[in-house]
């Protein structure tokens, strides 16, 4: 479904700050499934899921979404057949815009838009049921600007319009970080519920060693830009959080001191 085949990007190169990011990569996803992704500050998690969704161009190799190739295509593009959450509850909507505005523009992601692009009454009710879904009741807020809203709740409406039209590949990145500890445990299971009801394949990138081995089918960690770990099926369901500790501090070295509290 996913094929990223060694794939290498590099920042300010030939100059005295370049900073390899990531080095020969390669990683394939199967339909269906749900991937956490860990790893220190640095390693290399934000910069892969930029690459797959076009923010970042790659140095070389090539990456696949359901057999097209999308290396060189933009990232406007892409976000026909991906779908992204972003870290900063504030980047996947338009705060001016009212919760009604903001779901029309993600239905009609990847088509034409002309002038008339005001929803109906067969639309409304569509994204009155879909906010249902969230128990936020948001559904009764649809003229609200969406600047009004917690960032629990827009970050929950910025999951349910990435998926409003089901993408081929969604990409969670650290998308409950920038949330208190309480509304982050609402956020994950909500998207852990979206992906196992919509069938979705998902990649997750999460500080969180715990949030990674509870959610999804597979676990991949990295390091300076490759993977060094991947577990999936009965494997992962026995890991534990001092396993992964460990594994990393061995694969990490001195830098382990410092990735353990990053990782906690």
């Amino acid at each position: 479904m996913l094929v990223v085949q060694n794939i290498a990007k590099t920042f300010n190169p030939g100059t005295v700050n370049e900073k390899p990011a990531l080095s020969n990569l390669s990683l394939e996803l199967k339909e269906g499934d749900y991937v956490t992704v860990i790893g220190g500050n640095g390693s290399g998690k934000s910069t892969l899921l930029n690459c797959i969704a076009g923010v970042y161009e790659v140095d070389q190799g090539s990456i696949f979404v359901d057999q097209a190739d999308l290396t060189r295509c933009s990232e406007h593009k892409r976000a026909r057949v991906l779908g992204r959450v972003f870290q900063d509850p504030m980047a996947g909507t338009t705060a001016t815009m009212s919760i009604e505005e903001n779901l029309a523009l993600a239905a009609r992601r990847g088509t034409r838009r002309g002038l008339a692009w005001g929803t109906g009454f067969k639309e409304r009710k569509r994204f009155k049921e879909a906010l249902k879904v969230l128990g936020l009741g948001l559904e009764q807020r649809l003229s609200t600007p969406v600047g009004l809203l917690s960032g629990g709740e827009r970050q929950a409406l910025t999951l349910l319009m990435a998926t409003l039209k089901k993408p081929k590949l969604l990409l969670l990145d650290e998308h409950t970080s920038a949330l208190d500890p309480k509304t982050a445990v609402k956020v994950l299971a909500l998207s852990d519920a979206v992906i196992r009801e919509n069938g979705l394949t998902a990649l997750m990138v999460t500080h969180n060693m715990r949030d990674a081995i509870n959610y999804g089918n597979r676990l991949i960690m990295m390091h300076e830009g490759s993977i060094v770990l991947d577990i999936k099926g009965e494997a992962k369901r026995k890991l534990t959080v001092e396993y992964l500790f460990n594994r990393f501090g061995e694969i990490s070295g001195e830098e382990f001191a410092h990735g353990r509290a990053l990782l906690a």
